[in-house]
């Protein structure tokens, strides 16, 4: 484990921000290649060959050749290396058959923004070694900090069409290797360039190094119509398909996303992964792909919040069928186990994974959050039927229904029986000179009809008539 370790630690020392990758161009237009002919092998010498007359295209040329004819397009050229060339004669090979005609294909279809056309790598001893590095596919093109390098000895054409520019570190074409945009733009406005490179854009060269040790976001979503318009999707069936920042298909495996610290090493924790994991026999089947990428934040999967970087490790089997992903699931448990025990050490703070099969490393935690998201979104959707009433009851579309009448307090006030607080009334002591006609005794003469008239029951009380004071005396 020691002895890991400090190979993780050299390879650190050797290129701590080596982010960037170097891609290198598949297809070739070479005479040699059998793939560029529509027989299927290359011309012998009882053979006619034709190149199409109205199709630009520039072959390279490794050897000698000897043919029966040769039809040559207006525009186009021939690359000879050193020793190379054609000649013409009669047949006369047996070993040929009897000769056919064999036209080269057209390169006009091969677009710079196909992933199936790019190998990467970490550097050009690994391109040369076959040691390629798997990406999404919006990485697998070249991205802005990358090395282009089309191999030395071949020819090529590749269509450059997009709506922006196409910037990227370097280009390396034919063994020569163009940093300076200047002296690249020279070389695209020569006979050779415009045979190699066409399109409605052109590659920009001179581009920096990527020099944040935590990565570089490779940037190409703004070409991502272009070049899931070159992928094809097979059919899957996984119980959950994963769709990958970056990448242009769901797909059957599991995604670790990790957060990072400002002490965190990009390339140092790949090589973490391909070493402590990778390099085990149980895993040697599974494809990762490792990339810095910007997330959208959303409050209660709604609310967007801004966007935030984080590493994502994609993680493919090459199991089928219901077993799809498994192996993958396995390796992404193992990494967040190992962020859980060693994160602190090497600037990762959490981690979490999702896979295809449904599982996830926050499936308690996810549940719990379940029930306070339910919770918040139910109040929500109440405050919202609220407001929405308000809203039209100050409109004019709702009316309020009547409210039962309440009792007036006079009523209550007037009630012989109850006092203003609730309780009975004070009825005082008992005067027979104010009390009721009912209750006083019946003596002739003492409330007789003179008496009654002069005295007035009302619900305010009892009044006298005064004499004194009586309106006839007044008007005497």
């Amino acid at each position: 484990m020691a002895l890991r370790h400090n190979v993780l630690l050299f390879l650190c020392i050797l290129n701590p921000y080596a982010t960037a990758l170097y891609k290198q161009w598949i297809p070739d237009t070479n005479f040699e290649n059998a793939t560029n002919w529509d027989k299927g092998s290359v011309p012998c010498r009882n053979d006619q060959v034709v190149f199409q007359a109205q199709r630009k295209v520039s072959v390279y040329v490794e050897t000698s050749h000897t043919l029966t004819g040769m039809s040559l397009p207006v525009d186009g050229q021939l690359i000879l290396a050193s020793g190379s060339g054609f000649s013409v004669r009669d047949g006369g090979d047996p070993g040929c058959g009897s000769g056919v005609t064999a036209q080269f294909k057209d390169p006009e279809s091969l677009k710079w923004f196909d992933p199936s056309l790019w190998l990467a790598a970490t550097s050009i001893d690994d391109l040369h070694r076959g040691t390629y590095q798997f990406s999404v596919h919006e990485e697998s093109v070249p991205c802005q900090f990358d090395d282009v390098v089309f191999r030395e000895a071949t020819s090529f054409r590749v269509d450059v069409s997009s709506d922006h520019e196409v910037p990227v570190k370097s280009v390396s074409v034919l063994g020569k290797k163009f940093t300076s945009s200047s002296e690249f733009s020279q070389y695209l406005s020569s006979d050779f360039g415009q045979l190699q490179f066409h399109g409605s854009s052109h590659v920009s060269v001179g581009g920096s190094s990527c020099a944040d040790i935590t990565g570089c976001i490779c940037d190409n979503s703004k070409n991502r119509d272009k070049i899931c318009t070159n992928v094809k999707c097979g059919p899957l069936e996984c119980k959950k398909p994963l769709h990958p920042v970056g990448h242009c298909c769901d797909v059957c495996g599991a995604v670790v996303d990790v957060r990072f610290s400002s002490n965190f090493n990009f390339e140092s924790y790949r090589n973490r992964l391909l070493h402590l994991f990778l390099s085990q026999h149980k895993y040697e089947t599974v494809k990762m792909a490792v990339s810095k990428v910007s997330k959208e934040q959303r409050l209660l999967a709604l609310i967007p919040l801004g966007s935030t970087q984080e590493i994502q490790v994609l993680l493919l089997d090459r199991e089928t069928g219901q077993g799809a992903g498994n192996l993958a699931e396995s390796l992404a448990r193992e990494i967040v186990k190992d962020v859980h025990d060693h994160g602190s050490n090497i600037g990762i703070t959490s981690a979490d994974f999702q896979a295809s099969s449904g599982a996830s490393s926050g499936e308690i935690a996810g549940n719990s959050a379940g029930v306070v998201t339910g919770a918040v979104l139910g109040s929500l959707i109440g405050l919202g039927l609220l407001a929405g009433v308000i809203l039209l009851y100050r409109r004019g579309f709702l009316t309020m229904p009547k409210m039962p009448s309440i009792p007036s307090f006079s009523k209550w006030r007037n009630n012989g029986d109850v006092g203003e607080l609730g309780g009975p009334l004070d009825q005082g002591f008992e005067n027979p000179m104010f009390d009721k006609p009912t209750m006083m005794p019946e003596v002739p003469g003492l409330y007789g009809t003179e008496m009654t008239n002069s005295v007035t029951l009302t619900k305010s009380g009892v009044h006298f008539n005064n004499p004194v004071y009586d309106e006839t005396d007044f008007n005497a």
